[in-house]
Parts: structure tokens; C-alpha cells; sequence
């Protein structure tokens, strides 16, 4: 596998892979797989600028490390903008050439607090791959709505009761928003899709410029379904519409992941997790067929049929 090192113990050398088990992610946990396949991908010439929230926590609890490559923690905010550092340094070294640099973040330090640093990255053109990890939501400090939390999700600070049904502001259309800045490459990948995401992972590292690869990455924690259903989760998400598997290149559509006679009514994602519970009880009609048309607007923008 791309994902290992060598190491030696006694006469033969042992595979060792570039992001360990015995983390202390949640069983079930789509970030931690998709953190694993991002890593298999890229190999281990690899140095990874990461931000604040899940992923670092459950990952590099001191003295501990999953990550068996160079791996620097940045604030929320900033994981691209150490990541451009560690590029300008690499570069006066005269030591970037068959150097990959990845910067990564979750979904709140990537389309809301770090969208700034973000931006600046694509815009300056440094040759580096972006991961955002989409959970839908703050979930190392107790689930809040971030900005590309789905549209009538319930979460701890978009609750659902006699006023509400749950978060009323939709998904940031975060892609478009990076492709806009006319960078070579911007990707949707799913874990429930693992080929695919790594496929990506290795096309865009071998592109010079800024790439971007938005990754949904299911959480049973925060969306409450079982452990066991991550992958079959963000399967439906695709095949729905909600989620779509698209490409652009230099800001135009070139490729989208086709579901055909595999499209699903959004009622199988929303019925299989706890934070959509309250859509099925008496009003919730009117809230559902909302959600059907972002589906439909999807599949209609990308060509999904």
C-alpha cells in the first residue's frame, strides 16, 4: 500500500501506515477513514499542516501521534496559511521538488473561520492540496452549526421545537466558492466512495497550483445513527442528490459522478439519523419537500442524471 514506511524491527522490515490506528476517534468515525485515505493516497513524501478540531484531537493527544510523517498543528483558522509557510521554506531550501503539502481542516475551520486564509491560498497560487472534512457541524465542541450544516439539521445551536426545525440557513456552496478562484482543481470526494476520493487525491497532487477537495465524512455522533451505517450513510447522500461527486477545472464542470437508477428518495438519508427525526412528525411535510428540491437543484446544476 502507498500509505506505509518501512520500519525495521529485527531482520525484517515492518509496514507501518502513515496515519496509525489507536487514535481515539469515535468508532464508526468518517473523518478518521477519510484522513487514512487522503494519507494512502498522497504517500509518504507528505507534510500536513492541520487545523484545530476533531481530527487534531483525536489524533495527537500529547505525547501521542497518529500521523507518521512531518505534522503541524495550526490554529482553527490557518492550517492553509502555515501549509504556504512550510511551501516558501521547503522552496528557499531549495528542497519542494516531489514534496506534496497538504493542509486540512473541518468544515467550520474550513468554510467559516478559515475561509480567509483559504482564499488567500488559492489567490497567491501556491502548489498545495486543501482537504476539508465535512461533518456538518462543530462537533469537538458539542455539535454546533457551522456553515455547511444541511438545511433543517438539528444541532445545539439550530434546535429543533415549536420555532424552528433546526438549522434554516442552507449549505455554503463551498466548492464553487474556492473553484470561482480559478484555481486548476476543486473536487467533492465521499468515504462512502473510497476509490474515488483516493483517485482524486492522487490526480490533484499532480497538478502545480492550488487544488481543493471537499470530503463528506458522516459522523455518528452528530448526526445519531449507529456506528456500523457510516459508509451506507454517506452512500445515500450521494445518491440522493444532497451530496454530489463533482470536478471542476479552472472554475468549469468537467466531470459528475452520474446516479441514474441509483438515486434515492431524500427520506432514506434523512429517516436514517437522529438529527432529521423531527421533519416526520405532524408539519414536517412542507419542510421535506424543501429538502427535495435542493436535491432535485443538484442534480439538475450538475448533470446527475
Amino acid at each position: 500500500m502507498s500509505d506505509t514506511v518501512e520500519v525495521k524491527k529485527g531482520k525484517a522490515p515492518v509496514t507501518e501506515p502513515l496515519f496509525t490506528s489507536g487514535h481515539r476517534a469515535c468508532a464508526g468515525c468518517g473523518e478518521a477513514l477519510g484522513a487514512k485515505l487522503v494519507m494512502e493516497a498522497a504517500g509518504p513524501n507528505t507534510m500536513v499542516a492541520t487545523s484545530t478540531g476533531c481530527l487534531e484531537v483525536f489524533s495527537t493527544p500529547y505525547p501521542e501521534s497518529a500521523w507518521r510523517m512531518p505534522w503541524i498543528h495550526s490554529l482553527f483558522e490557518n492550517s492553509s496559511a502555515v501549509a504556504a509557510g512550510i511551501e516558501a521554506a521547503l522552496i528557499a531550501k531549495g528542497q519542494a521538488e516531489g514534496i506534496n503539502i497538504i493542509a486540512q481542516g473541518g468544515d467550520g475551520g474550513t468554510a467559516d473561520i478559515g475561509i480567509g486564509c483559504l482564499s488567500g491560498m488559492l489567490e497567491r497560487g501556491h502548489n498545495i492540496l486543501y482537504v476539508c472534512y465535512d461533518n456538518e457541524a462543530y462537533m469537538n465542541t458539542g455539535v454546533q452549526r457551522s456553515g455547511l450544516t444541511p438545511f433543517d439539521a438539528r444541532t445545539s445551536t439550530s434546535p429543533s421545537g415549536a420555532a424552528s426545525f433546526g438549522n434554516q440557513h442552507q449549505k455554503k456552496n463551498l466548492l464553487e466558492i474556492c473553484a470561482a478562484h480559478g484555481i486548476p482543481y476543486a473536487a467533492t470526494a465521499s468515504v462512502g466512495y473510497p476509490q474515488d476520493l483516493m483517485s482524486k487525491v492522487k490526480k490533484a497532487l499532480k497538478i502545480k497550483g492550488p487544488k481543493f477537495m471537499h470530503v463528506h465524512v458522516p459522523c455518528p455522533l452528530g448526526w445519531i445513527y449507529p456506528m456500523e451505517k457510516t459508509l451506507e450513510i454517506a452512500r445515500i447522500a450521494v445518491n440522493t442528490g444532497l451530496f454530489p461527486i463533482v470536478e471542476f477545472e479552472f472554475n468549469k464542470l468537467t466531470r459528475s459522478r452520474k446516479i441514474g437508477k441509483t438515486r434515492q428518495p431524500v427520506e432514506d438519508y434523512l429517516k436514517a439519523q437522529g438529527r432529521f427525526k423531527h421533519l416526520f412528525k405532524e408539519g414536517g411535510e412542507p419542510e421535506l419537500e424543501k429538502i427535495r428540491q435542493i436535491a432535485e437543484a443538484n442534480i439538475q446544476r450538475y448533470n446527475l442524471l
